[in-house]
């Protein structure tokens, strides 16, 4: 059971999911991130060790597994 906030609690999978984040302006991808992800709306909830561990990856020196070129559309 998760607690998801659309739908309150409710039942879940867990999953390896991959999130961008923004960090000073620049988008920088995080891949295989362990969440629970809801059944009925898909939303993506992270325990707090893993938020914990994320925000370890994006603020202290670390180098990244890779780079990648991202291509990027403006919608207007």
């Amino acid at each position: 059971m998760l607690q998801c906030h659309a739908y309150g609690p409710t039942q879940g999978h867990p999953e390896l999911v991959t999130e961008i984040f923004q960090i000073n302006g620049k988008p920088v991808l995080v891949e295989n991130i362990p969440a629970q992800v809801c059944d009925r709306c898909g939303e993506t909830i992270f325990s707090r060790e893993t938020t914990e561990r994320i925000r370890q990856l994006l603020q202290e020196p670390h180098s990244p597994a890779r780079s990648i070129q991202v291509e990027v559309f403006a919608f207007q």
